[in-house]
């Protein structure tokens, strides 16, 4: 492993690593060529970050909220393949019990899956095979894509850009997992690729800057020549009064006042939420401190531990550096707190001035923090670099923010008022995580390499956050009005309505009612439905942001979302879990995110499957209908729903199952399904089922969508 180098020669001197590449150029092959070096030389520092790690450690769940780290070793992998056949530049998979496996588990939403008992994982020697196969399926690809300049969010170039990104982050989050692993499931020797700083020693003081007020303009322009997440486009102007910043990041030296004068045993400087945390965790010091046997505290790197090291930046979570700030403030008898986030942007812009900036940061000085007075920056240090700093702003989309469609749930899960940003990067941040733009939020009991700088400033902040905003995204609003909302020109509302309809067919076949599937559930009605009549409901969308709707209303017994009337003018409509009926059987429902046409092995032993309007939006529907008959027991029931609405936006024109002729001949949707199912299940019914949409108070859509009812042999 080699780390590139600016200033300092931790190895030979190297070329610096591009924290990201330009999406403008006038020659698009040198331009590929460029993606090529960014994509190899992002994979095998991804694989060089796993190198030091034992086989045990692969296993080892080193962070109760996080899989163990076999799945972040192939995780990476698998984004690509499931985004390429996500935006239709592929139809191949590598391997689909992997990429199945592989696919979802990176967050600790409160629907997601992090039960062990539920994963056989691979051996690190298979993993390591699929990654090479991806590998070289993306270099294939990259070397085949057509490529128009600038690279703009619809082409080939933006997806593979998207897999570089995301595996940049992965890099960072793996590693901080990797600190939490004991020392024994390490190479040691392997592990001095990775060199720690090795200056230490006694801090200077805290320190106070002044700062003018000022306006801020935050927000990245669609035009902006860098890769950029959908949460950093739009735009919001706020205006910044006087305030005065510390020069330097909050030290270990700085941090050991507050736990010796008992700070994490006083409840009156934490939140809440920090109580609440405190409680849960028994926390006494800083995740990363280890107490050593004389009295004093080690601190552990990434691949290491080290006598404390005063003068670096210590590193807590959002709740610990705010109750440090409630404490300093008693000190010093001022307002303290964190800074937001426009007043991060002003510091930064006013210390460098540029969108790249030299510090500990993109692996260019080391594999670790460095004291905080090591890179000045302006009249500041570390405003970039070194760990990332907490904010007090909570993520939220700017006005203008859209959600791209091939990575739908990357920003919107976080936009629940429990996600803080955090800024500057760390020592391990690269590419997009270097740049000012960029916006990332975690929990904030969560550990990153962050710690923190305070302000003193008169300025109140709207700290009110609601849990139950109303959804304005208009897809999500539209499909909350159809499945909760008012029924028109009398339809009865068709979730209710499919679930009435297939009934009987379980009373008549005496089906047992112990497991049902909701495929497709969107934001969930359907799957309540059958929770009224069968004692488990897995219920799975493609979509994350669909199916956080369904577990929102599950948990908080609340849904708000807001309908188009005419023009910019809405309604708020409200919808609640027990006036709807579903209180009593709300638990018997499990929302995952999931591919209907890869699900995980562990989804088998239905009773029954609904699949409601959903087989003419899958990629392979033939390959999700072969593939649902070994989930489903001998005797169970599939129901199929659909309006038979073939596009190719959402299925490759050869993969249609029915809607064109074959062999001169007309083949209806029904004709086709019979030709892939009758071999295996009895065919009982084929009824229509109407439907409406409202689009505005004077647009709806009204379509019939037919139902059929097929019994596994």
């Amino acid at each position: 492993m080699q780390f590139p180098s600016t200033k300092n020669a931790l190895t030979n001197e190297v070329q610096p690593m591009p924290r990201s590449i330009s999406l403008n150029g006038e020659d698009a092959e040198l331009k590929r060529q460029e993606l090529m070096g960014y994509f190899v030389d992002t994979w095998e520092q991804y694989e060089s970050l796993f190198a030091p790690l034992l086989e045990e450690a692969y296993y080892f769940r080193a962070e109760s909220l996080r899989h163990p780290l076999i799945f972040y070793f192939g995780h990476t992998a698998t984004f690509y393949i499931n985004k390429m056949i996500l935006a239709q530049f592929s139809d191949a998979r590598v391997d689909p019990d992997l990429e199945a496996m592989f696919a979802i588990g990176v967050d600790e939403m409160s629907w997601d899956d992090l039960d062990d008992t539920h994963y056989d994982w691979p051996t690190i020697a298979v993993t390591k095979e699929y990654r090479d196969k991806v590998k070289s399926r993306i270099c294939a690809f990259i070397s085949s894509m057509s490529i128009t300049l600038p690279i703009t969010q619809n082409c080939p170039a933006w997806l593979v850009l998207m897999g570089i990104e995301h595996e940049r982050i992965h890099l960072e989050t793996s590693s901080v997992i990797m600190r939490m692993l004991p020392l024994e499931l390490l190479d040691a020797e392997l592990a001095k690729a990775w060199p720690v700083c090795a200056e230490t020693g006694i801090s200077v003081d805290i320190e106070w800057h002044p700062v003018a007020a000022a306006t801020v303009k935050l927000g990245k322009d669609t035009e902006d020549k860098r890769y950029g997440w959908d949460n950093e486009y739009g735009q919001q102007k706020e205006q910044i009064e006087a305030f005065s910043v510390t020069t330097t990041l909050v030290s270990n030296q700085d941090f050991l006042k507050f736990v010796e004068a008992g700070g994490y045993k006083e409840p009156r400087y934490w939140t809440g939420e920090g109580k609440q945390w405190l409680d849960y965790s028994r926390a006494e010091y800083p995740k990363f401190w280890r107490p050593s046997l004389n009295g004093n505290y080690l601190q552990r790197n990434l691949f290491s531990e080290m006598p404390l090291p005063m003068n670096w930046p210590a590193e807590v979570n959002y709740l610990e550096a705010k109750a440090y700030c409630n404490w300093m403030q008693e000190i010093c008898d001022n307002p303290v707190r964190l800074p937001t986030e426009a007043e991060w942007f002003l510091l930064r812009k006013a210390a460098l001035n540029s969108a790249d900036a030299a510090g500990n940061i993109n692996l260019e000085q080391y594999a670790s923090s460095c004291p905080v007075t090591t890179n000045q920056q302006g009249n500041l240090y570390d405003v970039t670099g070194n760990v990332w700093q907490w904010t007090e702003s909570a993520i939220d989309g700017f006005p203008g923010f859209e959600v791209h469609p091939w990575y739908d749930d990357f920003s919107t899960p976080t936009f629940d008022g429990k996600h803080n940003l955090i800024k500057g990067g760390s020592w391990i941040s690269t590419g997009n995580e270097t740049l000012a733009s960029s916006r990332y939020a975690f929990r904030r009991h969560f550990f990153q390499h962050a710690g923190f700088r305070m302000v003193i400033s008169e300025q109140e902040l709207d700290t009110q956050v609601q849990d139950n905003v109303y959804e304005t995204d208009a897809l999500i609003a539209q499909y909350c009005e159809f499945h909760y909302g008012n029924e028109y020109f009398s339809v009865t509302n068709f979730p209710v309505a499919c679930v009435q309809a297939l009934l009987p067919h379980v009373h008549e076949n005496e089906i047992n009612t112990d497991r049902a599937l909701d495929l497709g559930c969107a934001v969930g009605r359907s799957s309540f439905e059958l929770a009224k009549y069968f004692k488990h409901v897995d219920a799975i969308d493609f979509s994350a942001r669909f199916v956080r709707q369904g577990a929102q209303l599950q948990t908080k017994n609340r849904l708000r979302y807001t309908v188009p009337v005419e023009g910019d003018i809405v309604e708020y409509r409200e919808v609640m879990l027990d006036k709807l009926g579903y209180d009593e059987v709300k638990d018997r429902i499990h929302f995952l995110q999931g591919d209907a046409c890869n699900l995980k092995s562990k989804f088998v032993d239905y009773n029954l499957v609904f699949a409601g309007n959903l087989i003419d939006r899958l990629y392979d529907p033939a390959k999700f209908l072969v593939d649902i008959q070994q989930r489903l027991l001998p005797g169970g029931l599939l129901v199929l729903t659909s309006p038979y609405t073939w596009l190719e936006e959402y299925t490759d024109k050869k993969n249609w199952l029915g809607g064109a002729k074959v062999n001169g001949e007309n083949l209806s949707s029904l004709e086709a399904l019979k030709q892939i199912l009758t071999s295996n299940f009895d065919f009982k019914e084929a009824l229509d089922v109407s439907f409406v949409i409202r689009e505005t108070a004077r647009k709806f859509q009204h379509s019939v969508a037919q139902m059929t009812i097929w019994r596994k042999q």
